[in-house]
């Protein structure tokens, strides 16, 4: 029967022929919490650490020295690596970065190189957060709903002239009330009737006014 084959782990395009050792590892990311009247202890996870990888082996033959070279050149380096071994197989590891490294030239064995590899696998980031009409909302069905958002300028222009009308109705209810607080004269309380409505109509002239700027600020 002839021998199986295995392949041989490739970090980067760097071969590892002759590796010793390869162990993984990962952090699941628990914290254990202590709750009163508990026995044990309860685990939260927030997060699953990066998968850790360390490799052991040895460099011999014509290619050593290149090879050492290029270990030495990526772990100077730092950038993402892809990385291959059956240790890996049923692992989702697409990069990872060389966070330790370490080679040794043996005594009285010239050629022959030990290195020591820790590798940490490195995701790809989530998209950045953009800011977009209606937080993003758009891009969920509203423009197949029929929700035309071109028509936001309309609206701020609109909520511009509700606010301009009230500040002239505003105007004229500052008016009535100044001939309402004339000092010195004297109509035996004709206006008083119109002294609450007036007020009621300031307030609410006001507030309505407030809410339509925070409208066009909505639609800005």
């Amino acid at each position: 029967m002839a021998e199986e084959t295995r392949p041989i782990p490739l970090l980067g395009d760097i071969s590892l022929d002759f590796g010793q050792i390869i162990e993984h590892s990962v952090d699941a990311g628990f914290v254990s919490l202590g709750v009163p009247g508990l026995a044990g202890e309860v685990q939260q996870r927030s997060a699953r650490r990066s998968h850790r990888v360390k490799l052991e082996g040895y460099l011999h033959g014509e290619e050593a020295r290149d090879q050492l070279g290029a270990m030495q050149e990526a772990a100077a380096a730092g950038e993402e690596l892809t990385f291959s071994a059956d240790i890996t197989s049923a692992l989702d590891i697409q990069r990872v970065v060389i966070t330790h490294f370490t080679g040794e030239e043996l005594a009285g064995r010239p050629g022959v190189f030990r290195y020591r590899i820790q590798l940490a696998e490195s995701p790809p980031l989530p998209p950045p957060a953009t800011v977009e009409a209606f937080g993003g909302l758009d891009d969920f069905g509203l423009g197949d709903l029929g929700f035309d958002t071109d028509i936001l300028g309309d609206l701020q222009d609109l909520a511009g002239d509700i606010a301009g009308a009230v500040d002239d109705a505003l105007s004229v209810i500052d008016q009535l009330s100044g001939l309402l607080n004339l000092d010195g004269l004297d109509l035996n309380g004709i206006f008083d009737p119109l002294s609450a409505p007036v007020d009621a109509v300031k307030g609410a002239g006001g507030g309505f006014k407030s809410a339509v700027s925070d409208l066009g600020d909505a639609f800005s």
